[in-house]
């Protein structure tokens, strides 16, 4: 297992065992015949946890990748799009109690499962490894922000939580 040990000032573990898509912060494994999708513990982080989810399909349609699937209430308003095409179904534990999510993001947790329309053989190859995945968050605030400072680290952050600072109202 892969260990963060400060991340936006909370440590975060990635399975070694699952597959990522790094594009959005999804771990993916095999269930039968279908692809399991979560989100990982530095993209809660990063969104801000999840306060509210609404499936944008309805259950059993099928979708492409791409398509957006899941309208996520974060620390913003977050489309999760559907990583690869077949037909889905999503977790209705997720969606009446949010906060499992963030209790448990890598088992009971998962948000939906898509049944790929190709043979799910080479699906898997399509997502990156876990060492992929922690190599794609080094550029990420989390990263670069290891303890969670207020104001962030970007230049911009700084300089307008400077200006605040220093305004006389």
């Amino acid at each position: 297992m892969a260990v963060i040990e400060e991340f936006l000032g909370k440590r975060v573990e990635i399975p070694d065992a699952l597959r990522y898509h790094t594009k959005q912060g999804f771990w993916v494994k095999p269930q039968n015949e279908d692809l399991v999708f979560g989100l990982t513990e530095p993209a809660l982080i990063l969104a801000g946890g999840i306060n509210d989810l609404d499936w944008l399909v309805a259950e059993g349609q099928d979708v492409s990748a791409g398509e957006s699937i899941v309208f996520a209430i974060t620390g913003k308003i977050w489309y999760i799009e559907a990583p690869t095409t077949g037909k889905i179904s999503f977790n209705s534990a997720a969606k009446a109690k949010p906060s499992l999510i963030l209790e448990d993001p890598y088992c009971q947790g998962w948000l939906f499962k898509i049944k790929p329309e190709k043979k799910m053989d080479g699906q898997l190859m399509h997502f990156a490894t876990s060492q992929e995945y922690l190599q794609s968050l080094q550029s990420s605030d989390g990263v670069k922000n290891p303890k969670g400072l207020k104001g962030g680290v970007s230049g911009i952050c700084k300089a307008v939580y400077t200006g605040i600072r220093d305004q006389k109202i």
